[in-house]
C-alpha cells in the first residue's frame, strides 16, 4: 500500500493549500480631520444653546464625557489662554488621531472658546458611534 513517506506527502500537500474565502471589506466614516468645523455649532442645537447659555456647565459635562475630572474647566478663568479649553482639544485630537497644532488650538481656544467646546462634544459624540460600512463583496 502506501509507505510512510507517501503518506506524509499527501498530507502535507493538502495541508499546503490554501484556501481561501470572501472577506468582507470595512470601511469607516472616521479620518484624521475634525468631523466638524469650529463653527459648525448648529449641527447640535441644544449642545449650542447650553454653551451659549451656561458656558461652564457645558464644559464640565464635556470634559466629564472626554473621561476627564468634572471640575476641569473651572480652571480656565485663571489664565489668559485658557488652558482646560486648550489641552482638551489638544488631548481629543491626538486621541482620535486629528490632524493639526498646537498653535491652531492655542487660538480657538482663545477666540472661539464656547465654540470649541461645542466642536469636542460633537466629536466625542460622533466618534463614540462611528457609522461602519461593510461591503461582502469578493475583491
Amino acid at each position: 500500500m502506501f509507505g510512510l513517506d507517501s503518506y506524509f506527502n499527501v498530507c502535507f500537500s493538502v495541508m499546503s493549500k490554501t484556501i481561501s474565502q470572501p472577506r468582507p471589506f470595512i470601511t469607516t466614516s472616521i479620518s484624521n480631520q475634525w468631523a466638524s468645523g469650529i463653527c459648525d455649532c448648529f449641527q447640535d442645537l441644544p449642545q449650542c444653546c447650553l454653551a451659549f447659555w451656561c458656558l461652564p456647565c457645558f464644559a464640565c459635562m464635556t470634559t466629564h464625557e472626554a473621561g476627564e475630572c468634572l471640575c476641569l474647566p473651572l480652571l480656565d478663568a485663571f489664565g489668559l489662554i485658557p488652558p482646560i479649553t486648550t489641552a482638551l482639544r489638544v488631548s481629543v485630537r491626538q486621541r482620535y488621531g486629528i490632524e493639526g497644532t498646537l498653535c491652531k488650538d492655542c487660538v480657538y481656544s482663545f477666540f472661539c472658546r464656547p465654540c470649541t467646546w461645542c466642536q469636542i462634544a460633537r466629536e466625542i459624540k460622533t466618534r463614540k458611534n462611528p457609522i461602519t460600512f461593510v461591503n461582502m463583496a469578493v475583491r
